[in-house]
C-alpha cells in the first residue's frame, strides 16, 4: 500500500507543476502592465530596469524554476496592483479562512443532506407510489440541468425576502451564511442523493439482500446495516467531485454576495491584472483541487478491499 500511495502523491505533484507551469507560461504572455501599479507614469527605461529586477527579462523555464523554488520557501512575492507592496501571504491570510469556513460547511451539509436524500429515495423506489423518489428525481434533474449561476440568482433573489436576511455576507451574522451556504451546497446535494440511490437499488437487487429478507431479516437492518454499508462504499470517488465543484462555485458565489473571501479576491485580481497574484491564487486553487483528487483516490482505495495495491491484470494502479 505504501507504493501505491507514494505513487498517487508522486503523480499529483506532477500535475501539480504541468498546471503551475502552464498557468505560469500564459501569465508571462500577459501585458506587463500588470506588475506595475503606476505603469502610465514609468519611463521604458525605468519599465526595462523593473523587469529585469523581477527576473521577468530571463527564459521562461528558469524563472519558473526561481518561482517554485520561491514558492517552497513560503514566498509568494508581494502584490502589484491589488495593494501595492502587500505581502501576498498576508492578504490571503485574511481571506482564506472565511472560504474555508463556508467550503466546510457547505460540504458537510451537501454530505448529509445528499446522502439522506438517496436513502430516502431508495426506499421511496420500493413503494407503491413512489413519491419521495420522483420528488427526489425532479430536484436532481433541476439541479443538474440548470445552470449554477441561474439558481443562485434565484435562491438570493427569493432567499431574502422569504428568509428576511440581507442579500450581501456579513460575517457577524449568522443569518448571511445562509444563502451562499445554501447556493454551494445544492449541486453537491444533488450528486450524493442520485448516486447513492443508484447504488441502494443496485444493491437491493443482489442475492445476499434477497437472502436476508428470505431469512425474515428486519427491513430496516437490510437498508442500514447491508445495502448502505455497501452502496456508501464508492460513494467515497465522488468526495474530489465535490470539492472541485465547492471550489468552483465559491469563485462565483463570494462574488455574488460580497463574501470577503478568495474566490471574490480572484475576481478582483483578474480584473485589475495583478499578475503576481493571480499566479498565486491559482496555485493554491490548483493545489487544493489536485489534493482533494488525492484524498478522494486514497480513501476510496482505503475502503474498498477490492482495489488492489500490486500490478496485476483487472488491477487498478
Amino acid at each position: 500500500m505504501a507504493k501505491y500511495i507514494c505513487k498517487r502523491i508522486l503523480n499529483s505533484v506532477f500535475t501539480l507543476c504541468i498546471v503551475i507551469f502552464i498557468v505560469f507560461v500564459l501569465l508571462r504572455q500577459m501585458p506587463v502592465e500588470g506588475y506595475f501599479s503606476n505603469f502610465d507614469k514609468m519611463s521604458d527605461t525605468a519599465i526595462e530596469v523593473s523587469l529585469q529586477n523581477m527576473g521577468l527579462t530571463e527564459p521562461v523555464v528558469i524563472q519558473f524554476v526561481h518561482y517554485i523554488g520561491q514558492v517552497l520557501k513560503g514566498d509568494m512575492g508581494v502584490s502589484n496592483r491589488y495593494r501595492r507592496g502587500y505581502s501576498i501571504e498576508a492578504i490571503i491570510a485574511k481571506k482564506a479562512p472565511v472560504s474555508i469556513r463556508i467550503g466546510l460547511i457547505s460540504l458537510v451539509i451537501s454530505l448529509t443532506a445528499g446522502v439522506i436524500l438517496g436513502i430516502l429515495m431508495a426506499r421511496s423506489s420500493k413503494t407503491r407510489w413512489k413519491l419521495l423518489d420522483k420528488c427526489g428525481t425532479v430536484f436532481i434533474v433541476i439541479a443538474q440541468a440548470v445552470p449554477a449561476a441561474v439558481y443562485c440568482l434565484l435562491i438570493q433573489l427569493y432567499g431574502t425576502k422569504i428568509l428576511g436576511v440581507s442579500m450581501l455576507f456579513n460575517e457577524s451574522r449568522p443569518s448571511t451564511w445562509i444563502l451562499p451556504v445554501l447556493s454551494l451546497s445544492i449541486g453537491n446535494i444533488a450528486y450524493y442523493a442520485m448516486w447513492l440511490r443508484r447504488y441502494m437499488v443496485d444493491e437491493s437487487n443482489k442475492d445476499y439482500v434477497r437472502f436476508a429478507r428470505a431469512k425474515g431479516v428486519n427491513e430496516s437492518k437490510i437498508v442500514y446495516r447491508h445495502i448502505l454499508r455497501n452502496a456508501i462504499v464508492p460513494l467515497a470517488q465522488y468526495i474530489p467531485q465535490s470539492i472541485l465543484l465547492t471550489i468552483a462555485g465559491s469563485i462565483y458565489v463570494e462574488n455574488l454576495y460580497s463574501v470577503p473571501g478568495m474566490g471574490g479576491l480572484l475576481i478582483q485580481v483578474i480584473k485589475m491584472q495583478d499578475n503576481t497574484m493571480v499566479q498565486a491564487l491559482v496555485l493554491i486553487y490548483a493545489s487544493v483541487s489536485i489534493l482533494g483528487l488525492l484524498v478522494g483516490d486514497l480513501v476510496m482505495a482505503l475502503l474498498d478491499p477490492r482495489i488492489m495495491f500490486t500490478k496485476k491484470e483487472g488491477a487498478r494502479q
